[in-house]
């Protein structure tokens, strides 16, 4: 049987620590929260928080490994009148998730409201329509990285989206393509260095969400800017997989690129959210 500790309340998000992993979700209206974690068959066992620091609701749970899906059901008043929509339906997705499996299948049970009345209150439970929290493994092997530090008079910053950089490069392995492995491989990154830059800024590389007005017409959101998880790399640009294989891909990534001297920005949009 699974066992849970009070654990801490920082850091936010979920946190393995080698032997197990800690839980700790911000919410200051909630009036109950419970943690949910899935096995690979869908399979969904809840366990509620019952330690709450500063707003703040926690839980150590021994033996939870990287790799697990989680997710978050939050109890808590229905007035949509005064901004407050807690259903305890609609599995949430940890804000501080590191690593984000799968994508939101967009339909009536991922909404809180029924079609037509945004103040009434649909039941239906979202979990097998919603994208999961995936806990990662921190550990990575830093050996030998530093930071090139080019002072930014001397800067030569090359903006850059993870796609479409990798995508057609014909030296780049087809699988490899469109990923951040693609941008680690030495083909781009000789590309790179001839063009003499110093630093890439990679347009948006957090999770992002595609709209469902797109998905009606058949496209999707080349650009990223629809972020639904700042802290956790997008899965679609990871060539190993999306159970927290694409953290390590991405920081093998900056490592590759600063071996080569080359710097990292991120393009960081708060005011463009899912």
């Amino acid at each position: 049987m699974q066992q849970v500790w009070p654990g801490s309340s920082y850091p936010l998000g979920a946190t393995y620590d080698g032997n197990g992993t800690n839980f700790a979700l911000f919410s200051e209206a909630a009036e109950r929260v419970e943690l949910c974690l899935f096995d690979e068959d869908g399979t969904e066992t809840c366990f509620e928080l019952v330690d709450v620091d500063a707003f703040v609701w926690h839980a150590y749970l021994p033996n939870i490994q990287p790799g697990q899906r989680y997710g978050y059901r939050v109890h808590g008043p229905y007035d949509p009148a005064n901004g407050q929509r807690f259903n305890p339906s609609k599995l949430l997705l940890d804000p501080y998730a590191k690593a984000v499996e799968g994508q939101i299948e967009w339909g009536q049970p991922v909404f809180s409201y029924e079609f037509g009345d945004p103040d009434s209150f649909n039941d239906e439970d979202s979990a097998a329509h919603m994208m999961k929290g995936v806990v990662i493994n921190p550990f990575f092997d830093w050996t030998g990285d530093r930071r090139p530090k080019t002072p930014y008079a001397e800067s030569f910053i090359y903006e850059a989206h993870v796609r479409g950089l990798t995508q057609l490069h014909p030296d780049v392995p087809e699988e490899l393509r469109g990923t951040y492995a693609g941008i680690a491989h030495p083909a781009v990154i000789d590309h790179l260095r001839k063009l003499g830059i110093t630093a890439i800024e990679l347009m948006p590389v957090h999770q992002f969400v595609n709209d469902s007005t797109l998905e009606e017409k058949g496209l999707s959101n080349y650009w990223g800017y629809n972020t639904i998880a700042f802290l956790a790399p997008q899965n679609t640009y990871s060539s190993t997989g999306d159970h927290g294989q694409q953290v390590q891909e991405f920081k093998a990534m900056v490592k590759a690129l600063h071996a080569a001297g080359i710097e990292v920005i991120l393009d960081v949009v708060y005011n463009h959210t899912a």
